[in-house]
């Protein structure tokens, strides 16, 4: 299980940036050295299952929500892939009202 969320989270960061070497490599470092120091744990240890999903919602946020931007003049163009979320902007319409998740209230601006 820990292998899997590992691979994951490796293709994802190389997903969200492609074509920058030195930030690709400092996100690898990063997610070598999270998954080195969980390491001692045991496989029963609570905190493993917590640090799976952890890693697993990172991966997820990383190809849906990270976008690189490359400034070309004086213009930024963006790379945005096929699993790059796409949202419609509905929640900024309402300005100032409160916003209602699942019927609940969730947040207000």
């Amino acid at each position: 299980m820990a292998l899997v969320a590992y691979r994951n989270l490796l293709r994802a960061a190389r997903i969200a940036f492609e074509g920058d070497a030195n930030v690709l490599s400092a996100a690898k470092e990063s997610i070598r050295n999270g998954f080195r120091d969980k390491r001692s744990l045991s496989a029963s240890d609570p905190e493993v299952q917590a640090s799976l999903q952890h890693a697993q919602d990172v991966a997820q946020f990383l190809r849906s929500n990270v976008v690189q931007g490359r400034k070309d003049g004086d213009v930024y163009r963006l790379r945005i892939h096929k699993d790059t979320e796409r949202g419609d902007n509905d929640t900024i319409k309402l300005g100032n009202k409160t916003i209602k998740v699942d019927g609940q209230k969730c947040c207000s601006s």
